[in-house]
């Protein structure tokens, strides 16, 4: 057996291909001849005209037939801004299709229809009506959660069952109670359990169906009136908006059962008046007969049927208005403003129908609540706590009625997608109306009443309206704002919500700065910190991205001066990193941000939790750029890195913990101090005391050590002190790394920088403390191993790449390492056939390299010679390499064949033949040892297959060399 001679130069020839320059990268896609001759470019031209209002015109310019089609109406004399918009030819799936503008036009003509009264009426889905009404419902009960326990006024008494009241069943008991009122008034307010109340609600609905299914409609309709009567009861308010919609789920059930009996027994006629009242009258004449239990109780019965009203009359308009006149008459507010939420409710159910009467339930709420806000404290009045309490309870009534209002007009023109000159005029004077009644008139006379003096109405307006009408009349919005500063809503919600509004479309240019001069004037009197923060937050990014640098200053010297020697809470703590991050999220580059006045200032008021996730956006931005080269900045960051360390629980590491550690390990990374290595390696060292705790850390500190060592061999005019400093610094950390295999991973990659100084004593002693890590793995019971064994294979792979160039040792050996890893390995039996193949196959690489009179490669370092002039012409040196390429040439087949699954013990074998065949000249030994290989993978793999194929071609050609005549093997 004789080691193949190897000329590494003239194999490296032969099998590279031809290389020839070329100008473009060979996988850039080139566009097509007709892809650029098809290339359309759309322009948008925005207009913010004098009168506030937004005039869109789109022009299409078709490059191909040179022509200009302009949608809207022309206007003379107003500035247009032109910006150019490439077309993306990424087609969404999932976007709509753009019809012709004409048939855009056509269909909203069609959606809206004049009424008599010259008020637009619009078309509504049911469904989509009936899973609003479901949210709403949810969003209003987990808002206002019931208590566990009610308290039940004598109103209410049909929920409570008396001991008498047992005796009889429950239908007369309520039926008494209705007929007799006066009885059942007297007694004192009892408080029941929340379950127990919606279980004698349940019982008191079941009787009410199973009353109707009996065909006892009176009784049905007075049960319904005692449930209806539930709402009569505001003394728990809290409790109030879940009892209404346990009591409009009831009246919703008998609408339905009524409106499905006169459906059944009278079709939709022609003449509704005179044809469906017959079957509707017994109904109404009940209705009009119980006025003296509670007008307003019978309005939601009627309100319940009202999609019953087409049998009656062509215009159930009429109802509505007339419904809300009565309203009127309910003193209390809490259950005025529900009474209308379920008005508007039930007429979102005849699917058509005008905004008339919401805008007068909008003037009835001025009043109303002007009375709250103007009501003063004392005795007999209710405390301002209370009153705001009550508010509270009615917005989301105003929030559903507004609404309501917005989702005709506004929904045809969001939903159509069409452009606000295009709408039909018709509409527009619809939009515009709507608004004049809000105070959004285009003119000072067109402004109605003092409505804009309610907070809470102005909130709900500003959130319904599309942001483009928010945009063309925000002054007179926070002129709105600005009036209606009252206990009802904060004033700098309002004024917050309007900044979310505005960004979304961004204006620009003179209306931008009159806009943001106007806000900031109007806070910058807000003593509030918190008030200020919040509204300045809402206005950043249009001040970051508008390039408003002095509205910038004047915000920061505001917060500082809010800020300075106050503690801070956490809602103020949450703005403020809000803003922090829309700062840092603006500026590139964080030396941009250190010329801020008052930003490091400002920076040192935050902590906890919030200056944590501030601190990781720092670094984030920090470690974008190449690296970091600036002292001043380096200490910043380093201070930031230390302050964020601090907060780490080791113990519990949770997603944010982990990516704080991995934004502290990435800025080491990216430090670098330039020519200055010595106070790199300071650096490195004060990294490694400041963040102790960090695990992860120190195999990071150990790679920038080694590429620190690495610059200064290159670096002539460096001593080798300081590589010796540096390859020492990785010897002393490399032990705290947890993971074995990491730790021989270091211990390698040290060891090929020592090797490359020149210091081979050095590279010697750490190739040894990396076989001591492989034989720390090795040594552990097998059952608990877990490492990744493709993992070990090749940090093994790349020891003995290292060997190769390192000298050996005359008095040791030249193969003392690979001998000492075999032995080990032998030794134990949890390692697999395949992992110890790969070890086999690894050595016979290593000594047929160690064996060729020239080295594939050698240390770049003239001082470091290698193996094949140390043992040059020393025979025992390739009687060494040879012995220990036999020694595991002969467990080879038996290791093999102890592989269980056939696929792995045929590759491996594969792998083991086409190892000798590039090792070793053909001879009668290795031809029998390849024949019993290839006699194994044949036994394992399809004859078909690749590899298998390939194995037998080369050992053929090997074969053929020899001179004696030996069989070919074939498939």
């Amino acid at each position: 057996m004789e080691f193949r001679t190897r000329d590494y130069a003239a194999e490296e020839a032969s099998s590279s291909l031809p290389r020839s320059p070329t100008d473009d990268h060979p996988l850039l896609l080139r566009p097509s001849s007709n892809q650029v001759s098809n290339q359309i470019h759309l322009h948008r031209l925005i207009d913010l005209s004098a009168s506030n209002h937004i005039v869109r015109i789109w022009i299409k310019d078709c490059k191909a037939q040179g022509d200009f089609l302009v949608l809207g109406e022309s206007v003379p004399g107003r500035r247009v801004d032109v910006v150019e918009l490439k077309r993306n030819d990424f087609d969404d799936p999932l976007r709509r299709q753009t019809a012709n503008e004409k048939d855009l036009v056509a269909d909203v003509q069609g959606a809206a229809h004049i009424s008599k009264r010259g008020l637009f009426s619009y078309y509504y889905d049911p469904h989509i009506s009936q899973k609003e009404w479901g949210s709403f419902k949810t969003s209003l009960m987990q808002k206002f959660p019931a208590s566990k326990m009610v308290s039940v006024s004598s109103i209410s008494g049909v929920i409570i069952k008396s001991a008498k009241a047992n005796e009889k069943s429950s239908t007369k008991v309520h039926i008494e109670e209705l007929n007799d009122p006066q009885k059942f008034t007297e007694g004192e307010v009892k408080v029941i359990s929340w379950l127990e109340f919606v279980e004698r609600l349940r019982e008191l609905k079941d009787e009410i169906r199973h009353a109707w299914g009996a065909d006892d409609r009176v009784t049905s309709l007075k049960l319904s009136i005692k449930v209806a009567k539930l709402l009569m009861d505001t003394s728990v308010s809290e409790f109030y908006p879940t009892l209404f919609f346990l009591v409009t789920d009831v009246m919703d059930m008998l609408g339905d059962m009524i409106t499905s009996k006169v459906v059944m027994s009278a079709p939709m006629p022609k003449k509704p008046v005179i044809t469906g009242f017959a079957k509707l009258a017994p109904y109404m004449n009940f209705f009009h007969e119980c006025h003296f239990v509670a007008w307003w109780a019978i309005s939601y019965l009627e309100l319940a049927i009202l999609h019953c009203s087409r049998f009656l009359n062509d215009q159930p308009f009429d109802s509505l208005h007339r419904l809300t006149m009565m309203m009127r008459g309910l003193a209390d507010p809490l259950a005025s403003a529900y009474c209308r939420v379920y008005m508007a409710r039930c007429a979102m159910r005849l699917r058509q129908y005008d905004i008339g009467y919401l805008i007068t339930c909008f003037r009835d709420f001025k009043i109303i609540l002007s009375n709250i806000i103007l009501e003063k404290d004392s005795k007999s009045g209710d405390s301002l706590e209370k009153r705001k309490q009550l508010i509270g309870l009615m917005e989301p009534a105003i929030g559903w009625i507004m609404k309501c209002v917005f989702k005709g007009p506004f929904q045809h023109y969001l939903d159509s997608d069409i452009l606000w000159c295009a709408l039909p005029i018709e509409l527009r004077r619809q939009i515009e109306d709507i608004l004049m009644e809000f105070g959004l008139g285009t003119t000072p006379s067109d402004l109605c009443g003092n409505l804009k003096c309610i907070s809470i109405v102005v909130h709900h307006l500003i959130e319904e309206l599309p942001a483009e009408i928010v945009c063309s009349h925000v002054l007179e919005i926070i002129k709105l704002i600005e009036g209606s500063n009252d206990i009802s809503f904060d004033q700098y919600l309002n004024f917050r919500l309007l900044g979310f509004k505005l960004y979304e479309v961004r204006p620009e240019g003179e209306l931008l700065d009159a806009i943001i001069g106007k806000v900031l004037q109007v806070i910058n009197d807000y003593d509030d910190l918190d008030s200020y923060l919040k509204v300045a937050d809402a206005y950043f990014d249009i001040v970051l991205q508008g390039h408003m640098d002095s509205y910038l200053a004047m915000i920061l010297d505001n917060i500082s001066r809010r800020t300075c020697g106050r503690d801070i809470n956490e809602n103020e703590l949450s703005s403020l990193q809000s803003i922090f991050i829309k700062l840092l999220a603006q500026h590139n580059d964080l030396d941009d941000l250190f010329v801020l006045k008052h930003f490091v200032e400002i920076l040192d008021v935050l902590r906890g939790n919030t200056r944590d996730v501030v601190n990781m956006h720092i670094l984030r931005k920090a470690t974008r750029n190449a690296c970091i080269c600036e002292p001043a900045m380096i200490q910043f960051l380093f201070e930031t890195s230390q302050a964020l360390h601090d907060g780490i629980d080791i113990s519990n590491m949770r997603d944010d913990h982990q990516q704080a550690v991995r934004l502290i390990i990435h800025f080491v990374e990216k430090v670098d101090y330039g020519a200055a290595l010595e106070r790199h390696l300071t650096f490195l060292l004060e990294c490694r005391g400041a963040f102790g705790r960090i695990k992860d850390l120190k195999e990071a500190l150990v790679h920038c050590s080694n590429c620190l060592a690495v610059k200064a061999i290159k670096d002539a005019n460096k001593h080798s002190g300081f590589v010796k400093s540096c390859i020492a610094f990785s010897e002393v950390t490399i032990p705290s790394v947890p993971a074995n295999m990491m730790q021989m991973n270091l211990y390698i990659e040290t060891a090929e920088v020592a090797l490359l100084a020149g210091l081979v004593s050095h590279a010697d002693g750490l190739v040894d403390s990396a076989v001591s890590c492989l034989r720390d793995l090795f040594q552990a019971d097998g059952s608990q191993v877990t490492v990744d064994i493709n993992g070990i294979i090749l940090l093994m792979q790349r020891l003995f790449s290292l060997l190769v160039a390192l000298p050996g040792n005359p008095e040791r050996g030249a193969v003392h390492i690979p001998k000492s890893i075999i032995s080990f390995c032998d030794a134990q039996p949890w390692i697999t056939p395949r992992m110890r193949t790969k070890f086999f196959c690894s050595v016979v690489t290593l000594s047929a390299a160690l064996s060729q009179e020239k080295l594939s490669y050698h240390v770049n370092n003239e001082e470091v010679p290698g193996n094949d002039l140390i043992f040059f012409g020393d025979p025992s040196y390739y009687q060494e390499l040879m012995s220990i390429s036999r020694s595991v040439l002969e467990k080879l087949v038996d290791n093999i064949q102890l592989e269980k699954h056939s696929v792995a013990r045929g590759n491996i074998a594969l792998e083991a033949c086409n190892c000798i065949l590039s090792s070793f000249k053909a001879s009668d030994e290795t031809l029998l040892l390849c024949s019993k290989l290839i006699g194994i993978a044949k036994s394992c793999s399809n004859p078909s297959d690749k590899y298998l194929r390939s194995t037998i071609n080369v050992f053929d050609k090997y074969s053929s060399a020899l001179s004696k005549n030996l069989p070919v093997i074939s498939i």
